[in-house]
């Protein structure tokens, strides 16, 4: 390794921050629990416990470990100040992630069927180093056998999207 990679391998996100991120997303989440239960009703009704009774202090439990790991990540004696992800090593991952996050969005709109063939072609092109042409090919099979499979033969429907680009197919 030259003395380029060997810095760069050195920075990056520290493991206390990532850790004090995943302790502040479990509060948020004990928080939305909790304020999802309360419209249910939290409490014991003449038979039994309210619908959400359980829920309500599970949202407590999530809350209770996640302010100890926040704390335990900022202010504890053993902070880990290692490096959690290196930058080399997040772009890698990022690279993957984006475009799936993008993917996910896709579905939305043009449907599962539509944004799979975009999505596999891209990948094939871009990360696969394939050529475009074999690419969307085998973009366009791939989705295509899943509709079949799912469409026409299990008949279960899969999104759609807003725009419903196959609608022409008649499902």
């Amino acid at each position: 390794m030259d003395n380029m990679e060997t810095a760069e391998a050195r920075n990056g996100v520290p493991t206390y921050i990532v850790e004090a991120v995943v302790a502040l997303l479990v509060i948020g989440l004990g928080l939305l629990v909790i304020a999802g239960t309360r419209k249910l009703g939290t409490g014991w009704t003449s038979d039994g416990p309210g619908a959400g009774y359980f829920p309500f202090y599970i949202g407590i439990i999530l809350c209770v470990s996640g302010a100890g790991t926040l704390y335990q990540a900022v202010l504890g004696k053993k902070r880990n100040t290692e490096v959690f992800v290196d930058n080399a090593s997040l772009r890698r991952v990022l690279v993957v992630l984006l475009p799936a996050v993008v993917y996910v969005g896709l579905i939305q709109f043009i449907g599962i069927y539509v944004a799979s063939a975009i999505y596999m072609a891209v990948f094939m092109t871009w990360l696969g180093k394939i050529n475009p042409a074999k690419s969307i090919a085998g973009g366009v099979a791939i989705a295509a056998v899943f509709f079949l499979m799912f469409e026409v033969w299990f008949k279960v429907p899969l999104a759609k999207g807003v725009f419903h680009p196959l609608s022409f197919l008649g499902y």
